[in-house]
């Protein structure tokens, strides 16, 4: 076995190796060469190597948000750093554990004119669950850090950052491991559940006719077959899932803005809830979130082991618990309230329901148009990631089977690296993997492709609108060279010769005839990634969007 000579680079990789932490993205540089040398030359460690390293954080991040487990990017010393950022803060509001390791010059060698060196400690420190600056040399001290950082990440779900300072020569090796470092388990604490806390939320619970659960993003199975049973049967309760929540029952509420959107003031108050409970990441539907700001619940309580955003300004209390823990020791403590909530929100999703399939049996091919014949596409069984910004609020509009898992980078809701973290997914999952992407996060992320190991199944279904779309479906849109130019970021470019360059197959659709033909040819090639892209009107796809909502009502 070949070992990097310096001994804090052996503390690092023994550490990580014994806590089983074995999915390693390193990005090529020198400085990180003792790492690089010690990760690549273990066939324990699964490395992979990704020259972009916003690419690479991303596609980290992917794989960690499949295997639940810390990833591992590795950079050089300098700007290479800073290029994690984003997908840094996306693991941080995403509750994805992540660990960067950045090698760094010694700390004599900053701020006194070296080249490739910035200030590196504490860089993510609005963002990093643990900080672990390294000294030089190797020390109990090094390891109790590393080791906490591990830890961390483990346990708070989230981003941490170790800082390692190497001096050259960076490129000798050794056959033997010239120190033994110290593993520390974790100290994290088991979830305890008050039955007298709860007993009197349900006393609350049980006076009360008008229960909203609002669910946002879960990975797939998360929740219980029997909480969601128990919850479908409250005569006093509505569920409102998104797709990203990975939770289904033929009662619950699937499209928020199809129901809320036609709403009439007196709609809002009649609807108003008096608990909300809350459980899940974060919520794509703006429209859920200002009638809750508005029209506030007396009650809101959010279910999370870790954290309780107050998203709508009025929560009242956070239970430190997941929720499957939470509704087994609540939902007995409850009873029958004898109530018509359900009932009326059956009602109008059934009536919705109705307007919703006319609707869109007849409108021409645009965007909605799209988007529903590719969600009805899709493989049953598969994976489907999806891109932020329009393309996210589209496919919350139309029903997906229960049968494929859904995930989207909802952290920050940044277009920046989502092609990145959808090949990161389908590396780490193993399952047919469908991204469904807008034009501009495409090209934005367009590196994401100068990568070795996209499966051969992997499938992108590229929406080209000709710029930005969804600037055009917000308030304040007007036809002026300002928008056109500074906004919607109007552009003429297609995806064509990147397929080609990076060996995809391409595949492009316009019309009807041709997005039937187009899914087709998708499906049947595996013998390489594919890719196909849809050419829709920049003009109508809005106006056909807007007059949606009009003709639900």
């Amino acid at each position: 076995m070949i070992y990097p000579k310096i001994p804090l680079a052996q503390s690092i990789l023994q550490i990580f190796l014994a806590k089983e932490i074995t999915n390693i993205i390193i990005s090529p540089g020198s400085r990180n060469a003792p790492l690089t040398i010690g990760f690549a030359s273990n066939p324990a460690f699964q490395c992979y190597s990704i020259a972009d390293e916003r690419a690479a954080a991303f596609f980290a991040l992917g794989i960690a948000q499949q295997t639940r487990k810390p990833t591992v990017v590795v950079c050089t010393s300098g700007s290479a750093l800073l290029n994690y950022y984003p997908a840094f803060a996306e693991a941080f509001y995403s509750e994805i554990p992540l660990i960067v390791i950045s090698a760094d010059r010694p700390q004599s060698k900053i701020d006194i004119g070296d080249g490739q060196t910035i200030r590196q400690q504490n860089v993510f420190e609005n963002h990093s669950l643990y900080n672990a600056n390294l000294l030089e040399d190797a020390s109990e001290e090094n390891d109790i850090k590393i080791n906490e950082a591990i830890n961390t990440a483990i346990d708070k779900k989230g981003p941490v950052h170790i800082n390692a300072p190497f001096e050259e020569p960076l490129y000798e090796t050794v056959s033997d491991l010239s120190v033994n470092s110290k593993v520390f388990a974790s100290a994290n604490e088991p979830q305890t559940v008050d039955l007298e806390d709860l007993k009197k939320y349900a006393d609350i619970w049980n006076k009360t006719s008008r229960k909203l659960v609002l669910i946002g993003v879960n990975e797939p199975n998360s929740i219980s077959e029997a909480t969601i049973e128990a919850l479908a049967q409250k005569e006093s309760v509505a569920v409102m899932t998104e797709n990203t929540s990975n939770v289904h029952h033929e009662s619950f509420i699937t499209s928020i803005d199809t129901i809320i959107t036609p709403f009439t003031a007196e709609d809002f108050e009649a609807f108003r809830p008096e608990i909300l409970i809350t459980f899940g990441g974060m919520v794509v539907s703006k429209r859920i979130k200002a009638f809750l700001r508005k029209y506030q619940p007396k009650h809101h309580w959010h279910i999370d082991t870790l954290r309780a955003y107050d998203t709508f300004g009025c929560l009242t209390k956070h239970f430190e618990l997941d929720p499957n823990t939470f509704f087994n020791a609540f939902l007995p403590l409850t009873s029958k309230v004898e109530s018509d909530y359900f009932s009326r929100f059956d009602t109008l999703r059934k009536f919705r329901k109705e307007k919703h399939d006319s609707y869109l049996s007849k409108i021409p091919f645009t965007d909605f148009k799209v988007f529903e014949k590719v969600i009805e596409s899709l493989p049953k069984n598969s994976q489907l990631q999806i891109s932020n910004s329009s393309a996210i609020r589209y496919a919350q509009l139309i029903p997906i089977d229960s049968s494929i898992e859904v995930f989207c980078n909802r952290g920050t809701s940044g277009i920046d690296g989502s092609t990145s973290t959808a090949i990161g997914a389908a590396v780490a999952n193993g399952k047919p993997t469908v991204f469904i992407t807008g034009d501009i996060g495409f090209l934005y992320d367009s590196n994401a492709l100068w990568n070795n190991y996209i499966p051969k199944d992997f499938k992108i279904i590229l929406i080209n609108n000709g710029g930005g779309g969804i600037f055009r479906i917000l308030p304040g849109h007007s036809e002026t060279p300002v928008f056109n130019t500074f906004f919607e970021t109007f552009h003429h470019l297609t995806a064509e010769h990147l397929a080609k360059m990076f060996g995809l197959n391409y595949f492009t659709a316009n019309d009807e005839e041709s997005m039937i033909n187009g899914l087709d040819s998708l499906y049947a090639q595996n013998d390489r990634p594919s890719l196909l892209e849809f050419f829709t009107p920049t003009l109508e796809n809005n106006n056909i969007l807007l007059q949606y909502f009009k003709e639900l009502m």
